[in-house]
């Protein structure tokens, strides 16, 4: 039993039993339509009208009592289909958004900009988080969509689409001893004061995990949760800065750059979004702002219980020169140079 088949009976009877008028109020074929009738009192074992030739009189008794339940499920149905449109349209007026200092600072501010232009009526809300904090803002249901970085390609969330992936680097004062061109060995890094990222310097995370791996005992002169006071603190002579490239910014030109792409992988920026509901228009919207590459329709796909769906899409960006660009084949930067 289906629900064509129960919209099939109901809009006979709705047509005063006329089939042809039925078949066109519903966009079908007469012959599809008693198609669906037959499948339908086949499966039930009983008739639904009483016939006379190939003309239906008038329902049975028992076609009575399937038609007023059948009316009661198509109406649930719609009911069903209004629900899911609604969540669609918006969650409850209101986006809720966890996501760690660094792309809250320098890559949300122009996609939020143009979530507001298309879907001015959505109040959004960013909630400043580190990453463990803003994935279990995200489990509890406080957050509808996560913005968190992890160094490699594992995902830090079962459904989690690629942004862009960026690289570490260092940053001293013109001057500085690392400033002379060799390029930075891991204990060379390990021998200064390094200044970074509270979550990138806690125990456990991949660079920590690093210098262990080499037998290298690091010395942290500071660690912060946004990208501005580590660069305050380079300039300031407290040590070597270490930094995402999405942080540096033109006015940085009094910094020397060094990459660390010879010594650490390239970390991976990721939209982490909630499983227990429907792709809403703002999540929509948030994906293709900050994931172009990636297939929605397979997101939503993977929502509707499809584990297999490849929603990553196409190649996932890189960060370059203050955003993402498509990802292709790129010179690595000089060894040392000055940012500007």
């Amino acid at each position: 039993m289906t629900l064509i088949q129960l919209r099939a009976l109901v809009a006979i009877v709705d047509a005063g039993l006329n089939v042809t008028l039925a078949a066109c109020r519903i966009h079908a074929t007469q012959p599809g339509l008693s198609k669906q009738l037959r499948q339908l009192e086949d499966e039930l074992g009983f008739r639904l009208f009483q016939r006379r030739g190939r003309s239906f009189e008038r329902l049975t008794p028992e076609g009575r009592q399937v038609v007023d339940r059948a009316r009661a499920m198509l109406d649930q149905a719609d009911a069903i289909r209004a629900l899911s449109r609604g969540l669609k349209r918006d969650n409850g007026g209101r986006l809720a958004l966890a996501a760690a200092a660094t792309p809250a600072r320098y890559a949300l501010p122009a996609v939020l900009a143009q979530l507001r232009a298309g879907l001015p009526e959505v109040a959004i809300q960013v909630q400043p988080a580190e990453r463990e904090e803003a994935l279990a803002r995200l489990s509890r249901g406080e957050a509808d969509a996560a913005v968190v970085s992890t160094s490699g390609t594992t995902r830090p969330t079962p459904l989690a689409v690629p942004c862009w992936r960026w690289r570490r680097l260092a940053v001293v004062p013109r001057g500085h001893a690392l400033a002379r061109g060799a390029r930075p060995t891991l204990a060379g890094l390990a021998a200064q004061p390094l200044v970074g990222h509270t979550s990138a310097l806690r125990e456990g995370a991949s660079l920590p995990r690093l210098f262990a791996a080499n037998g290298l005992s690091p010395r942290i002169a500071g660690s912060a949760h946004d990208a501005a006071s580590i660069k305050a603190w380079v300039r300031a002579g407290l040590g070597v800065g270490l930094l995402s490239e999405m942080a540096l910014e033109a006015g940085d030109t009094d910094l020397v750059v060094l990459p660390l792409d010879h010594l650490l992988p390239p970390c991976t920026t990721w939209l982490s979004l909630r499983t227990d509901r429907a792709l809403s228009a703002p999540i929509d919207a948030l994906v293709a702002a900050l994931a172009p590459q990636a297939d929605r329709v397979a997101v939503r796909r993977w929502l509707a219980g499809d584990r297999h769906a490849d929603y990553d899409g196409g190649a996932v960006p890189v960060w370059s020169g203050g955003a993402p660009i498509p990802s292709t084949p790129r010179p690595a930067l000089a060894s040392v140079s000055g940012f500007g």
